[in-house]
């Protein structure tokens, strides 16, 4: 009776352990990457007093994340900034320039992030972006949904581009180009592997 006991206390706690180590159980992040086809990322800023858009054709996201996994959740994204598109040949020629972007010295750019918190409107990321050989905090405000084929991220940061040395000689000015760049992204994630 005793040895049914304790065979019986031993399944239990094999079982439990188990089931704390399964991916995707409760307090364990989900690894998915962004899918390049149907996700999007977008900056805008002022130019001449007026808004222009433009988005980065050309960028990775790995993202682990789980609403209830706050502490083990981590985004990871580079940025082809070659990659650039405003629909405008001068204005993108001249972007990706010496005293804008300087693709040249510095062609990606790198946002990583690994402190989440709840928000009364989804969730706020703070991580780090390096771009133009500068680091600097950038807070990203998102929202997380799941689906049966993945998951998506919908989300927008505020930055100042003069904080990452973007606008040398004249573009250092803010009369013609102005300094706060917002930035708004669309992943559709599926599950890494």
């Amino acid at each position: 009776m005793i040895r049914t006991l304790v065979a019986a206390v031993a399944l239990c706690v094999t079982a439990t352990a188990a089931a704390a180590v399964t991916p995707g159980a409760a307090g364990t992040a989900t690894s998915y990457l962004a899918d390049p086809q149907q996700s999007r990322l977008q900056f805008a800023g002022q130019q001449a007093g007026a808004e222009f858009t433009g988005v980065f054709h050309k960028f990775t996201a790995a993202v682990e994340f789980a609403p209830d996994a706050l502490a083990s959740s981590q985004f990871d994204v580079q940025i082809d900034v070659n990659s650039l598109d405003t629909l405008d040949n001068d204005r993108d020629t001249t972007m990706r320039g010496a005293d804008v972007f300087d693709v040249a010295h510095w062609p990606t750019a790198h946002y990583v992030a690994r402190n989440f918190t709840k928000t009364a409107t989804g969730y706020k990321a703070a991580g780090a972006l390096t771009m133009h050989g500068i680091t600097k905090d950038v807070p990203v405000d998102f929202q997380f949904t799941q689906s049966a084929a993945g998951a998506k991220l919908v989300g927008h940061a505020q930055l100042k581009r003069l904080d990452f040395g973007v606008g040398q000689g004249d573009w250092k000015s803010t009369e013609w180009v102005g300094d706060a760049v917002k930035v708004s992204f669309s992943l559709v994630l599926k599950p890494k592997g």
